[in-house]
């Protein structure tokens, strides 16, 4: 586990923290070969640079977002930002379904938008062709 998200996670609430746990535990699990930091101030992992799941605190949830999840074609993933992003909202540890959440994670390996160039690219996303991790 990276310290800074060890650190990130017991910052929070009790039950906050429980999510922050299941969550990291379960994308290090799915992810391992990814690479995992603090960027902007919340848990991100990267896959080739490329971010593709992370999860922040918000006033009265905890949000797990994947950069392309609008392209996973998940009813529960709520589509973020103007971009590509989608989101999941906790308030309680009971709410992850850990079957979704393997899932979501797969998907984030084999559906990914180039974010590591959007700003070389003034903005624009243009989907990648993932090789198999």
């Amino acid at each position: 586990m990276n310290t800074e998200i060890q650190a990130y996670n017991d910052s929070q609430s009790d039950e906050d923290q429980k999510i922050c746990t299941i969550l990291s535990a379960e994308i290090n699990h799915f992810l391992p070969e990814a690479e995992s930091k603090i960027w902007h101030a919340h848990p991100v992992w990267f896959l080739d640079g490329n971010p593709i799941v992370g999860y922040s605190k918000l006033k009265g949830s905890v949000r797990l977002l994947f950069w392309s999840g609008q392209s996973f074609e998940e009813e529960k993933l709520q589509n973020e930002g103007s971009f590509k992003a989608a989101e999941m909202r906790y308030t309680n540890s009971d709410e992850i379904n850990k079957d979704d959440l393997k899932r979501w994670l797969q998907k984030g390996k084999e559906i990914q938008w180039d974010y590591k160039n959007i700003v070389k690219r003034k903005g624009v996303l243009i989907r990648l062709l993932t090789k198999p991790y």
